[in-house]
C-alpha cells in the first residue's frame, strides 16, 4: 500500500460544556517533524500527544490543533480583564500618538495571546479520554486521505514505469542499424584520408570491436529493466513506508537511462531516452510525496 506524504483529517467530539475540534494535516518533510497547537489546560499532555503521532503517522510535517469551544457562553470561559485593560491603555495611547484610527479595538484586543482562555484546571481522566478517542478518529481520517490519495499515485507510478520499460523494449531494433551505420561512416572516412588501397582492414575490424564494445548497451539495459521491476514490485509490496526506497531505485534508474544516452550514437535511441528520462522526472516528482 502507498501513502501520499500529504493528508487531512479532523473529528469533533464533546464533553461536558466543551466542544473539542481536532485536526490533523500534513505537509512534505524528510522526516517527521510534529508541531502542536493545544489549549493551555492540555499542554501538559503534549508528550503524549507526540508519541501517539509519532506511532501512527510516520512520516511528513504533521500539524496537531485541538481547539475548544464552550457551549455554555461566556460561563465557559475565562476573561482575563486586568490584561485585557493593559492592552486598550497601551494601544490607544500609541494610537493617539500616531494619529492613527482606532477602530474595532475590542475585537483586535481579544484575538490577543491570553486575554481570553478557557478555565484553568486540571484535565479529569473522563476528559482525557475522550480527546484521545477524537484523536484516533481524526488519525484514521488522516490516514485514510493519505491512503486514497496513495492509490492515485500508484497507479500513475506503475503507468509511467511500464512506459519506461516500453520504450527500452523498443530500443533493440536501433541498435543493429547503428552499428552498420558506424561501421559505413569508419570506412568512408578512412577511404577519404587514406584511399582505398591504403586501408588495413584487419586494423579497421579491430577499431570496429573498440566502437562496438564501447557502444555495446546490454548491461545498462538488463540493469534498468530489473530497476524498474523491482520499482513494480515495491510499489505492490504491503510496507507502508516506502518513499525513501523508492527514491533510491529511481536513482538507479537514472543512472542507467544517463548511461543509455551516453552510448546511443543514435537519433533514434537518443529519442527513447529522452522519453525515458521525461517519465523519471515525473516518478521522481511523486515520489517526494510518499511516506
Amino acid at each position: 500500500m502507498l501513502l501520499s506524504m500529504t493528508g487531512y483529517g479532523r473529528a469533533n467530539t464533546t464533553y461536558g460544556h466543551k466542544t473539542i475540534n481536532i485536526e490533523v494535516r500534513s505537509l512534505n518533510s524528510k522526516f517527521l517533524d510534529v508541531r502542536l497547537k493545544t489549549p493551555q489546560s492540555y499542554r501538559d499532555k503534549e508528550t503524549e500527544l507526540r508519541r501517539l503521532i509519532t506511532e501512527r503517522l510516520e512520516r511528513g510535517k504533521i500539524d496537531l490543533t485541538i481547539e475548544l469551544d464552550s457551549l455554555e457562553g461566556d460561563d465557559g470561559l475565562s476573561l482575563n480583564i486586568p490584561l485585557f485593560k493593559l492592552y486598550y491603555s497601551k494601544l490607544s495611547k500609541i494610537a493617539t500618538e500616531l494619529n492613527m484610527p482606532q477602530g474595532d479595538m475590542m475585537q483586535a484586543i481579544i484575538r490577543l495571546p491570553n486575554v481570553v482562555a478557557p478555565p484553568d484546571g486540571e484535565v479529569s481522566e473522563e476528559e482525557w479520554e475522550t480527546v484521545l478517542a477524537g484523536l484516533e478518529e481524526a488519525m484514521n481520517n488522516f490516514n485514510q486521505f493519505r491512503a486514497s490519495e496513495g492509490a492515485a499515485m500508484a497507479e500513475d507510478l506503475k503507468s509511467r514505469t511500464k512506459e519506461i520499460l516500453r520504450a527500452l523494449s523498443e530500443l533493440p531494433s536501433f541498435e543493429e542499424e547503428r552499428i552498420g551505420k558506424m561501421r559505413q561512416r569508419l570506412w568512408q572516412n578512412l577511404e577519404e584520408f587514406l584511399g582505398r588501397e591504403n586501408v588495413d582492414e584487419n586494423r579497421f575490424e579491430q577499431e570496429v570491436l573498440f566502437y562496438l564494445e564501447k557502444m555495446d548497451v546490454t548491461e545498462e539495459k538488463v540493469r534498468l529493466e530489473q530497476h524498474c521491476l523491482f520499482f513494480l514490485e515495491e510499489l505492490s509490496s504491503k510496507e507502508t513506508q516506502k518513499g525513501r526506497k523508492l527514491s533510491f531505485i529511481s536513482q538507479e534508474m537514472g543512472r542507467e537511462i544517463n548511461t543509455l544516452g551516453a552510448k546511443a550514437y543514435s537519433s533514434d535511441i537518443q529519442k527513447l531516452v529522452v522519453q525515458m528520462k521525461d517519465e523519471l522526472e515525473k516518478i521522481k516528482e511523486q515520489v517526494a510525496n510518499i511516506v
